[in-house]
This record gives structure tokens, C-alpha cells and sequence, in this order.
């Protein structure tokens, strides 16, 4: 695919071992500005540790990793990145201010107050008062952490399976904030199995299965169900897999 867009990630050759057998095989990506990026896969097939590997949380045994033309090792180029995990690690002591407030000391970011007070607002959380994190559901911390991943206004932002556990009503909350970062330049790179989730938003996507990208398509490109073409490609691979 040729486009005159930047690329502001760039995966080559990336491959991980776990336990000494392989579990990723030469995954090769490039996302680009201001674009929504889905990374696609059932169950098992090793998004978030793709993810992790990204953004060098965990080792990788081959592997060339840039985000905006740096190495991502680089600490510079992590004042420019989001990550929101699935499983939020939050500090339970701390009430939903505190935290945020915890994590804007990684970076120099004016007016702090009105910028917790805004994200707080984004992910409809501004009347849940100042009560411990300890105390919230899981769907409350999951958007406490959404916040916590675009304190910094990042140029590319990562997500893990931000709509899990939300019902309807906040996972329309997530979409548009997703679609509002893309409008304000930043890229989104997500992860999911559910489709229906994200079809709508997103500009390109790639599944992963058996260990390997097996498809890149844009989003438009599929003029039929995108839940029959996953399908398609995952029995596909499965069947040449067999075969070998």
C-alpha cells in the first residue's frame, strides 16, 4: 500500500519467544499520522504481548522498533506515547485526582488542574467524587486509566481492549473520544476481538493468528461483513496449517 502520509510507527521483523517456542513470527506493521489502527485477533493470538513488545515492556529476540523516526527505547519519544493497559495497574490508595495528578509528573504539562478537570469530563467521570480508586468498578477504572493514557496529549496513543466490560452507553463514550484524538492529530492503535466495536471508526487494520499477521486491509475495502471476511482468513490459515 503507497501512501503520502507519515509514518509514525514502524514494526520490522519482530519476533518473541516464550518458554523457548516461538510466538511471533516476523511481524511487520506500519501505521501512519492521525490514522485509527485496529489490531485485530481472536482470542489467544498474542495482541498484547505484540503491544508490549512495541513499547519495549517486554524483551524481543529480533526486532526494529521507530515510533516518530526514534527508537522506542528512547526516553525521549516516551513523553509522546499512551498506553493504556487491559488490566489497569492504578494505585487503590489514591483517589481519581491524586493519580492523575501522580502522573502528570512525568511530564511537563501546564495547567494541571484544568486538565484533570477536562479528561475527568471526556470519560464521564467528573461526578464520581474524590472516593478511592479502591472503590470504583471495573468498568470505572477502566475509563480513570483511558484518562490516564492521554494526560500527556500523546502523538500516537496505544490501547488495550479499552471497551472491555463497558456496557453500550460507554463504549459510544470511547468511540468518540477516539474519533476527537484522531481529529486532533493523534494516531490510536487498539486492540480487540470484537468487532462491532470499532468497524466504524477505525481507517486500517491487521489480524493477528497463529503467531503472524495474516492480513492488512483498509477499513472501507470491505464492501461485505467484516465478520464473515475475520472468519474467512482465520479458517483460511487454519486449514494451511494443517497442511504443513
Amino acid at each position: 500500500m503507497t501512501t503520502n502520509k507519515k509514518i509514525v510507527l514502524k514494526i520490522s521483523n519482530l519476533d518473541k519467544f516464550l518458554d523457548k517456542k516461538q510466538i511471533l513470527f516476523w511481524v511487520n506493521l506500519e501505521i501512519y499520522d492521525d490514522e485509527v489502527f485496529w489490531f485485530l485477533g481472536p482470542n489467544g493470538a498474542w495482541k498484547t504481548t505484540t503491544m508490549k513488545c512495541i513499547l519495549n515492556l517486554i524483551n524481543q529476540e529480533v526486532w526494529e522498533i521507530k515510533v516518530l523516526d526514534w527508537y522506542v527505547k528512547d526516553k525521549e519519544i516516551r513523553k509522546q506515547i499512551g498506553f493504556m493497559p487491559e488490566n489497569t495497574y492504578l494505585y487503590r490508595h489514591l483517589t481519581w485526582k491524586e493519580f492523575l495528578r501522580f502522573n502528570w509528573k512525568f511530564f511537563d504539562i501546564p495547567n494541571l488542574e484544568e486538565k484533570v478537570n477536562y479528561l475527568m469530563e471526556k470519560v464521564w467521570l467528573s461526578k464520581a467524587g474524590d472516593k478511592l480508586l479502591s472503590k470504583y468498578s471495573k468498568w470505572m477504572l477502566q475509563r480513570v486509566g483511558l484518562a490516564q493514557a492521554i494526560i500527556n496529549d500523546p502523538k500516537i496513543v496505544f490501547l488495550d481492549e479499552p471497551m472491555s466490560w463497558l456496557d453500550p452507553l460507554w463504549r459510544k463514550m470511547v468511540k468518540d473520544l477516539v474519533l476527537e484524538l484522531k481529529k486532533n492529530w493523534t494516531t490510536v492503535f487498539f486492540n480487540t476481538h470484537i468487532l462491532s466495536d470499532v468497524q466504524d471508526i477505525c481507517d486500517r487494520f491487521a489480524i493477528i493468528h497463529q503467531w503472524k499477521i495474516i492480513a492488512q486491509e483498509k477499513t472501507s475495502s470491505i464492501k461485505w461483513s467484516l465478520e464473515d471476511y475475520f472468519i474467512e482468513k482465520i479458517e483460511k490459515e487454519n486449514e494451511r496449517e494443517k497442511g504443513n
